[in-house]
């Protein structure tokens, strides 16, 4: 692809073309359990029927379980491990069928209700440090987060990433009127930002080091915000959460993705070398600096209402931007699942506990 900016409407051409394969493949792959019939004020099934398999989008679950020799323990098949992470991609896979569960934050669920489809919260994981920097174009002579203002600024409304700008131009006292927003996917971010085609963009870990590490010399910088993505999601598509068997097996994953996590904040080393040196291409040294800047202990609250409340909070803020109509955070949260994960970790890593 060029460094060029491709419009909306070429992103979701570029998009669909892109999925093809793949939603092919999600359509091939169905599970061969048991489908419909599990009303969403139903109990789950805490048995996963013989047979049962899943498409799942969670790159970080996988190498944790390769480290740790534990796919073989999942009571299910895992049909594929698409590695699809970026929101309006997530969509795209599950109008698709191609992705029966995915992780992201809590913004792609609000974009999907607000775009018509149809999926459930179904684990949450707080966080409570920033996980964005709002990183300089080469030469920029921004140095603050006031010079903002004026600015040409990457903007995905749909993503964590979106939110993260709005939060930050709040606390700044700035609005939208008061800089430039240009709508890109967030895989476009980086090559905006080297192309000089905005002058700031939010990047997460470990892209922020591999930017620096080239642009820095250029003058390139990492502003930091305190602007919270408060929330890591598990969610399905309501279709995927009606059918008993994929239902069952969702519930019976969410355990191995809290352990998973835990396990790589437990054996730091080990997951630096498995996921930022060799999965992501970063040093071990520089995977160390990002651990030790961005990791945080992984917590699971046993009650939602906090993080509904958070996403509520962002629903109205997107909503006072213009971007999406506000609805009530809670159909977003699918209530059966709320205790799974933090019944399966240790008291110490539950929402709510001095961390």
């Amino acid at each position: 692809m060029s460094s060029s900016l491709v419009s909306s409407a070429g992103y979701r051409r570029l998009t669909r073309a892109a999925f093809a394969g793949v939603v092919a493949l999600g359509l091939a792959s169905c599970s061969s359990g048991s489908s419909g019939g599990l009303a969403l004020d139903d109990a789950v099934p805490d048995q996963v029927p013989e047979g049962t398999s899943l498409s799942v989008s969670i790159k970080t679950t996988r190498l944790q379980l390769e480290a740790t020799d534990k796919i073989a323990d999942l009571p299910f098949t895992v049909s594929d491990w698409p590695d699809v992470s970026a929101g309006p991609d997530v969509i795209q896979a599950f109008r698709g069928n191609a992705v029966d569960l995915a992780t992201n934050a809590a913004i792609p669920p609000i974009q999907a209700h607000a775009t018509g489809l149809d999926a459930k919260i179904v684990a949450v994981r707080e966080k409570e440090q920033p996980q964005y920097v709002l990183a300089t174009a080469p030469g920029s002579d921004i140095a603050a987060l006031p010079d903002l203002r004026g600015k040409k600024i990457a903007f995905s409304p749909g993503q964590a990433q979106g939110v993260v700008i709005l939060r930050t131009l709040k606390a700044q006292g700035l609005t939208t009127k008061d800089v430039q927003l240009v709508e890109l996917p967030s895989p476009q971010f980086l090559t905006a930002l080297q192309s000089k085609q905005v002058d700031v963009a939010p990047l997460s870990e470990p892209t922020v080091t591999k930017y620096l590490n080239q642009y820095g010399p250029d003058g390139a910088k990492a502003l930091q915000t305190d602007a919270v993505d408060a929330l890591t999601v598990l969610w399905a598509p309501v279709e995927v959460l009606q059918d008993p068997a994929k239902a069952a097996a969702i519930k019976a994953f969410i355990p191995f993705w809290a352990r998973g996590e835990i396990w790589a904040w437990e054996n730091q080393d080990a997951w630096i070398q498995k996921y930022y040196v060799e999965s992501e291409q970063v040093s071990a040294e520089d995977g160390k600096r990002i651990v030790a800047s961005v990791g945080q202990r992984p917590s699971y609250p046993a009650n939602w209402d906090a993080a509904v409340e958070w996403t509520q909070d962002t629903v109205q803020l997107l909503s006072d931007a213009g971007y999406f109509s506000e609805f009530d955070a809670n159909e977003l949260f699918d209530r059966r699942f709320e205790t799974v994960a933090a019944d399966a970790v240790p008291a110490e890593y539950r929402g709510g506990v001095q961390r």
